[in-house]
């Protein structure tokens, strides 16, 4: 009799369909079982709206236990439907105007922003439901079970020491990008997305493990697992179960 699993699944930033792909191709998931997700439901690809009543849903019908996390672009759009902020909303490579045309109907191939558009971007609580902002701020920051801790980002370091989600900041959980963290974390297994794979370093691997490695794949190094493999930007979507490591993707 096998015993619990949790399935973990990144960054889904916007792509509806590869979510759809992705769920469809996992196992049957029962009352023992946890699916996992590690925030950036939004942003970049067509479909933010999709996703993220996919997700609400997965929530509230999923006969395994369902935790979703907050990633640093649903903690952005929190703030911004309060104080809208420019160094998030104006740059293309957040994916923003997606967002927006996403939740008012619009095309998300529309090209550049214009000035009607720019102008409601910055007018979030006006088009971005109350609703979705308190879902998003009610999100939990990180997770822990048997199998491993979940972040969507990173930890804070105390020297050569990776500190406990509960004793790192919100910040370091949500943006943290430290090489030292993908290089030296020790511990308990650990699970993040938030830095697709392909900014990763590969010299654990080796010089000839690195000549067949193919980077786009879910990333390994020891006890960390980084399974953002680009969906949004141009990448598919990946998931992966505990504690059998099989990996699932959307492409």
């Amino acid at each position: 009799m096998r015993g619990p699993r949790t399935i973990v699944i990144g960054d889904v930033h916007g792509e509806e369909g590869h979510l759809e792909v992705l769920l469809g191709r996992l196992p049957e998931l029962d009352a023992d079982d946890t699916l996992v997700l590690l925030g950036d439901y939004v942003d970049r690809g067509p479909d933010s709206k999709g996703v993220v009543e996919r997700v609400r849903r997965l929530a509230r019908e999923s006969v395994a236990k369902v935790v979703a996390l907050r990633g640093n672009h649903e903690d952005k759009w929190i703030d911004c439907a309060r104080e809208p902020d420019p160094s998030f909303l104006l740059p293309p490579g957040n994916g923003c105007a997606n967002m927006l045309r996403s939740f008012t109907g619009r095309s998300a191939a529309t090209g550049e922003i214009g000035r009607e558009e720019m102008k409601l971007l910055f007018d979030v609580a006006s088009w971005l439901p109350a609703d979705v902002t308190d879902w998003m701020a009610g999100l939990p920051l990180w997770y822990e079970d048997e199998h491993a801790i979940y972040v969507h980002a990173g930890l804070d370091a105390e020297g050569n020491l990776w500190r406990h989600p509960s004793e790192s900041s919100e910040a370091g959980l949500l943006w943290s990008r430290e090489p030292g963290f993908f290089r030296g974390y020790e511990g308990k297994r650990l699970i993040f997305g938030h830095t697709p794979v392909v900014g990763l370093p590969l010299d654990h691997l080796g010089f000839v493990r690195r000549l067949f490695d193919d980077p786009t794949d879910v990333w390994v190094r020891g006890d960390l697992v980084c399974v953002d493999t680009g969906c949004g930007k141009g990448g598919f979507l990946s998931a992966i179960e505990l504690p059998g490591m099989s990996v699932y993707e959307s492409r």
